[in-house]
């Protein structure tokens, strides 16, 4: 297996959300395991399968695509100690996030924008239903932690809000 295969396998791990692959083939014995979400790092084994298993290697490989929403470059990510301060918005269902009601229209909300209780704030599609996520509490957005079109999981944090 050459190098561009393996970073092909990385990558497709990557996406798919697995913690752990494991691939033997004939010459060889890969493992990949992503670490948490927070560290963001791929760590990628590779035992040639005529050496003894006590000589094997761990490389850790940063993950080549690490979601972030476009909003969020647009100001400072906030601390994780000022995370306290901040409400967290979670998504209530599985499905796949969309920032805007169409594709040819303006997205729901941006960082810094104000919301009050009831505004919409996404669409979660799922099964081929479009369900609109209002908001549980008012004040303003301060991060967007879901790229759109991203498919998300139940109680998965999409946004944060700081309701002073």
């Amino acid at each position: 297996m050459d190098l561009k295969e393996i970073q092909n396998l990385i990558k497709f791990v990557a996406k798919s959300g697995a913690s752990e692959v494991k691939l033997e083939m004939d010459d060889v014995k890969i493992t990949i395991k992503t670490g948490s979400e927070d560290d963001g790092k791929t760590y990628v084994q590779q035992i040639p399968m005529n050496m003894p298993q006590q000589q094997m290697q761990q490389a850790p490989v940063q993950n080549q695509q690490q979601p972030q929403a476009p909003a969020s470059e647009e100001s400072p990510a906030p601390k994780a100690n000022d995370n306290d301060k901040y409400v967290t918005i979670k998504s209530p269902i599985i499905g796949t996030f969309y920032r805007k009601p169409s594709p040819d229209k303006e997205t729901y909300v941006e960082v810094g924008s104000e919301i009050k209780e009831g505004d919409v704030l996404c669409t979660i599609e799922a099964m081929k239903l479009f369900n609109e996520i209002e908001s549980e509490v008012s004040g303003k957005i301060v991060k967007v932690l879901v790229d759109d079109s991203s498919p998300v999981e139940y109680d998965q944090p999409l946004f944060l809000v700081d309701p002073s």
